[in-house]
């Protein structure tokens, strides 16, 4: 596995957003951008790999917003960190990637309409300041961690410097990790 001495300076636990078992034998951490072009490519790769290892994985995602570059990337991860609270974190994070060309305020709102939340606990939890601390605490444990761009993964606390495009170099890594 190609990886520089960068570790992940939270490691993973019930406060992230997690799909698979807690017991998987890896786990895959993603610090992402939901406007970055380039992790709206990994979006897909990152999901068929998940179906490919199957409860051979842990993924985590962790926000990292760079909204210098991308102005619609604060406002998309704090609805998904307000979606969380109504357990809805998954469908709104996968909305907002097969959907990044248009994450406006309409847009938001549209995706939250079609994912049937409570639009007044929704909007409630915006103007409070649960999902913006969440992102902040995200953003902060990345920047502990080195990442300086989108997407950065971490495969078992370690930083993946490798080719993440190469999907079977991908999953040769993740598996290469539990040997």
């Amino acid at each position: 596995m190609n990886v520089k001495a960068a570790r992940l300076s939270v490691p993973v636990s019930t406060s992230d957003h997690i799909e698979g078992r807690a017991d998987a034998p890896v786990t895959l951490v993603e610090y992402g951008d939901y406007e970055c072009p380039h992790c709206g490519h990994a979006y897909p790769i990152v999901k068929r790999i998940q179906a490919r290892l199957g409860p051979a994985l842990r993924f985590a995602f962790r926000n990292f917003p760079l909204s210098e570059a991308h102005p619609h990337a604060l406002a998309a991860a704090e609805i998904a960190e307000a979606a969380a609270l109504q357990d809805k974190f998954w469908p709104m994070h996968d909305a907002l990637f097969e959907h990044q060309t248009a994450l406006d305020d309409q847009h938001l709102a549209q995706y939250a309409r079609s994912l049937d939340l409570n639009v007044a606990k929704l909007q409630a939890a915006l103007r409070s300041d649960a999902p913006k601390e969440r992102v902040r605490a995200d953003f902060m444990s990345g920047v502990r961690s080195g990442v300086n761009g989108t997407p950065t993964f971490f495969i078992d606390g370690l930083r993946f410097d490798g080719d993440w495009t190469n999907e079977d170099a991908f999953v040769e890594a993740l598996q290469s990790s539990v040997s």
